[in-house]
Order: C-alpha cells, then structure tokens, then sequence
C-alpha cells in the first residue's frame, strides 16, 4: 500500500463512506431502516476491565488531580455515525458553564480516549474528567468512542475520529452546540494520543473544512510504527504486539511487509500545511521518548510550529496531565483555537 496524500479530509474511499453513513444515520430513527444493515445496530460499549483508562491503578495522579466546577452540561451518547457493519458510533459533549448565555460561537476539541486502539471508552472516570476540564476552559470537548482491535484494525478508528470532525463542523450541529466550525482541534493520549496526531497531519490545505482540525495537543502517543521507527527505540515486545495487532501485521513485520505502518504514521504525512502541535511525554514511561521526539522534529522540519514538553518520571497519556501540563495544553489550544 503506498501512503498517498489527502486533501480537506480523508480521501475520496472516505467521503463515499462518510455518505453512506450520513444516510444510515438519518434512518437510524424508522425501524423499517434497520433492514438495510446486514446486522443489528450496537454502540461501542466497552464492559468491565476493557472499559478502564490506560492510566493504571489507583493512584491519584494527571487528570486524576482536577476537580471539575460546577454547571458544566454533559450530553451522553450522542450518535454521530453508523458503519456497515451495524456499529453505532457516539460521543459525549462537556458545555462551558455559561455558554447558553453568550451568542458567540466557542471553539470545540475533540478528545480520543487510550488503551492501545483496543481499549478505553470515552466515559470512563479519567476520560470523562478530561472532557470537563476541556470544558472548565471555555471548549466545547467532544470525547468519542470509536472502533476497536480485534474487531477493527487500521484505518477504522482514525477514519471514525474523523468522522466525529465532520459531524461537529456540519452547520446542525456547530448551531446546535455553539461551535465555531473554523476553531475545532483535537486532544489525545497514548493510542488516542495516535489517532489525534494522525488526524492532524492527514489531508492538506485549510484547516477547517472537512476532518481538517487546527490544532492538536497529544500526550505519549506511539506516533512512529514502521519498523525502523520501532527499533531505533528499542520498543518493547508489548509495543510492537499492539502495533501489529492495530495494523494487523505480526509484530516486528517489516516495512515492506506491512505497508500500512506508515499510513498511520503521523509523521510520514507532515506538511506545511498541518496545524500547531503540542506533544507531551514522560522520561521513561512504556511509549519510549524518541517516538514523540522524532515527530517534534519531523513537525518542525515541515515548517509546522510544535511545542514538545519532556517531563520526568514513567508517567503515561493524561497520567501526565496534572495542573501543570494541564495549564501547557491550555494555553496552546486558547493560542491556537481562541
């Protein structure tokens, strides 16, 4: 598979399944327009251990440290897709205190949960206070569910985030939440540290049509998988398992043998045209540093502004997010995304 560039979105095989969708999902309330899936509709709906954050333990530790204000509306299991295969897709929107009161259109971030593209859920305790602070801020925070390994490998959940861009930016939607669709940017860690990265760097030119964003913020996501990228950092067995897993490749294939590597590295698609980043990451956590430093350069490289934040310890995605990262990120989304 060769990576190919894309333009205002994720491609023409995209914007047909992006149709179908938007047709499904005007069904999706007659009944009669449930025979037109050949399975039954079934939101992503993560149980028990498969629900957790990627941040371990009990500890209280990154996003784990912030307590929400009150008056922040939270709209659960809003449904913003529908796949062939009869998944429902759905997300949950955190409302700034006050934004009923003002008539100007707010800036949204879209936040993608972690757990190695085959964990996670967007409502889980870590999750669900990262949505809030995002709202605390003055964004409207949308935090999606998406598609999972083994049920679905690469590029299913990178084209479901986008999707969720689209499905804020379309004009029923900004007017529903008071979105600006001009001011839409993207916060993630650890896989969906990934997927925001990715999201950022695919497509060219303006940065707010189709699933364009224009920014994006990412903490400890393993953004390099070919395998030159991979061992130049030592990864770990775990590592490359969830990589060859997410890509459906064995583990350790190489370059050739696995093509799809690079299509889902974020790197391999900078341009000039890409929003700022933001990249965070721990010293010695699990996702080894050269990953987020690589990007840092290759973003720099490509002309696109980027702030990289190194901080100490083995912390791992919004484990790191404590008041001192948080204030970072803030202040890089508020410069970027008003």
């Amino acid at each position: 598979m060769t990576s190919t560039r894309r333009t205002g979105g994720f491609g023409t095989r995209a914007r047909r399944v992006v149709w179908a969708v938007a047709a499904a999902a005007a069904a999706i309330a007659s009944v009669s327009a449930l025979s037109g899936f050949h399975l039954p509709l079934q939101e992503i709906d993560p149980r028990g251990v498969d629900a957790v954050s990627e941040v371990a333990g009990t500890e209280v530790v990154g996003i784990r440290t912030f307590t929400a204000p009150s008056r922040i509306a939270v709209e659960p299991d809003l449904e913003y897709g529908a796949r062939e295969d009869g998944t429902l897709l759905t997300l949950d929107v955190c409302t700034p205190p006050g934004a009923e009161l003002t008539d100007e259109p707010l800036p949204a971030v879209v936040s993608v949960h972690g757990g190695s593209w085959a964990r996670g859920d967007k409502a889980n305790a870590d999750w669900r206070n990262t949505c809030l602070w995002l709202a605390s801020e003055g964004f409207v925070a949308a935090s999606v569910n998406y598609r999972l390994v083994p049920d679905a490998v690469f590029p299913a959940a990178i084209d479901d985030v986008a999707l969720a861009v689209e499905w804020l930016r379309d004009s029923e939607q900004a007017e529903r939440f008071g979105i600006d669709p001009a001011r839409i940017g993207a916060f993630g860690g650890s896989a969906g540290g990934s997927l925001a990265a990715l999201l950022g760097t695919t497509g060219e030119g303006p940065l707010d049509t189709g699933s364009r964003v224009a920014a994006v913020a990412e903490l400890s996501g393993p953004v390099g998988l070919g395998s030159a990228e991979l061992a130049a950092d030592a990864a770990s067995d775990w590592l490359r398992g969830i990589v060859g897993d997410y890509l459906d490749c064995v583990p350790g294939a190489s370059d050739e043998q696995c093509p799809q590597a690079a299509d889902a590295s974020a790197g391999s698609h900078a341009d000039p045209s890409d929003p700022p980043f933001f990249i965070g990451h721990a010293v010695a956590e699990a996702v080894p540093l050269g990953q987020s430093e690589r990007l840092a350069a290759t973003l720099a490289a490509a002309g696109v502004p980027t702030e990289l934040a190194v901080v100490p310890g083995a912390g791992h995605s919004i484990g790191i997010l404590d008041a001192e990262m948080r204030a970072r990120v803030a202040a890089f989304l508020h410069a970027h995304l008003g």
